[in-house]
Parts: structure tokens; sequence; C-alpha cells
């Protein structure tokens, strides 16, 4: 059980980062947009609650590794990062420009604790079930490492994303943790109307997957969902995480043509106005 404290302190982490990202989405002039304020409470419930690791040394062996299979939200990843310390918070500023190490898809050998790129989406599944499978083979797991693997739901449409299920369900990966962001949208409308993915839990039981659906922005759901994830040692888990694309501002949210454009400025000062009047409210999907 979380804290009011808590729950509060995360709120508010999380309202700063949605302000990060409005505010980079704006210099950039390009980027997504209802994605990463849709996933804002999933980054600051692992990085700073769940996650093992260290700002301070990136490359600590035994921190756990965090792969986000759809690299297009990357401004969530990039503005939690440097809130948790790994970068300054003014160079969120540089992002999409040249030269600088925030691309518009993450490259692993631009910043530190970046274990992937990522930019052709279905494949980050695969990608982490293959690093979850060599830890494993490794036996160099003593301090209980775990491996979370972002997705879209959009991304289910693509095969790869299913080849990987299978065979983390056959391999029976307990260090694995995947979370869907089922928002319900993809760049060219609603996912129920473009590739039907109902009846989704049922698919990844299926595959032998330990399915858990939560609301996606109630950060005791999100946290509960983590923990009970870590005791599952007979198969991997799938979190479903129910959230709104574009939380945080009422005239982004719900709609698809938010997925892949960036505010224009007059968008981004009532954005900020509306974040800011939340301050750190606690807010769900079902207010």
């Amino acid at each position: 059980m979380l804290t009011d404290e808590t729950k509060k302190e995360l709120a508010k982490k999380a309202n700063e980062i949605r302000q990060s990202i409005i505010e980079m989405l704006l210099e950039a002039k390009s980027g997504h947009t209802a994605g990463p304020l849709g996933m804002t409470d999933i980054f600051t419930a692992l990085y700073f609650h769940t996650l093992k690791h260290d700002s301070k040394n990136p490359d600590w062996k035994d921190r756990d590794r965090i792969i986000l299979s759809n690299g297009h939200i990357c401004p969530v990843l990039y503005a939690t990062m440097a809130h948790a310390g790994y970068f300054p918070i003014a160079e969120l500023k540089t992002l999409r420009k040249f030269g600088s190490r925030l691309q518009g898809h993450p490259h692993r050998e631009f910043l530190p604790a970046l274990e992937t790129s990522s930019g052709p989406l279905g494949s980050g599944l695969s990608q982490t079930v293959g690093m979850a499978l060599a830890d494993r083979i490794d036996k160099s797991n003593s301090s209980g490492r775990f491996f979370y693997c972002l997705m879209s739901d959009g991304e289910l449409d693509a095969g790869n994303s299913w080849e990987g299920a299978m065979l983390a369900g056959k391999e029976k990966l307990y260090n694995l943790i995947a979370i869907i962001d089922r928002n319900n949208i993809q760049i060219d409308g609603f996912t129920e109307d473009i590739m039907p993915l109902e009846p989704l839990r049922a698919k990844w039981e299926s595959f032998n997957w330990h399915v858990i659906e939560i609301d996606g922005h109630n950060f005791e759901e999100i946290i509960e969902a983590f923990e009970t994830a870590k005791t599952i040692f007979n198969k991997p888990t799938v979190i479903i995480a129910h959230t709104i694309p574009g939380k945080g501002v009422k005239e982004f949210e719900r709609k698809f043509e938010w997925h892949g454009k960036p505010p224009n400025e007059e968008e981004a000062k009532m954005a900020l106005k509306e974040l800011r009047s939340l301050g750190g409210k606690i807010t769900s999907e079902h207010e």
C-alpha cells in the first residue's frame, strides 16, 4: 500500500515530467504527444519507485533493464531520465536537433542506460526475450534483476511481437515483465477499427503469460502490478495498462490525431497552463 504522501509525490513528479514533454516537443516542432503524456505515470512509477537503478552509475551491472519498444514515445523516456538525474533537464530542449543525444528514436550509444536502439515497431519484445534468456543462461543474475519491455498496443499488429511472446512463454521467462500501453489508438485511428486486438488478455494467456490489467494512471495499481509480477516464478508477466492518450491535457486526450504531432505555441501554452493548474493532483482513468 502506498502512503498518501508517496502518491502525491509521484503525481507531482509525473506532472513535472508532462510539462517537460510539452516544452521539449514545442522546441523541437516535431515528435509525438499522445503516447508520451499517456505513459508518464507508468514511467514515473518505474524510475521513482520500482526500478533498481542508479543514475550516477548507469552501467551498474545489477541494474534492472528498460527496453522501450515503441521508440517514438521517447520524449517520456528522456524527460523521466532527466528528472531522475541521468542528464541535465535543460538538455531536453535539444530533442530531435542535429547533433543532439536525444534523437526522435532512442540510440543506445548516445545516452547512458539506454539498453537498445528502437524504432521499428514490434522488435522490442524479441530483444527483451533475448536479453532475459541470455541472463538466465549466464546464471549471473544473483541480484534478481528484471527486464521491462514497454510496448504500444498498435505495435501488436506486427507479427514479431507474437513470436517474442511465444518464445518467452515457452521458456517461462519469469524475469521478463512487459507493459502494454493500451490506449486504443494508433497513427491512423482507433486500434479496434484498424486491426482489432481483443480479446487481448486471452491471447497473452494462451501464450503462457501471467496477465495483469490495471488503470495506467493509478499509482497504487501500477506499483502493485510491478510487485506482483516479481512474485511470478513460472512464466513471464504482461501488464495491460489502460491509459488515456494525451493524459493531462483535455484538448489532447483520446484523440488519435495527437499520436504523431507536436503542439504549436498556442497549444503548448494552453497545455502548460492546464498542467500547472493540476500541480500534484492525483487523477485516474476513471475520474
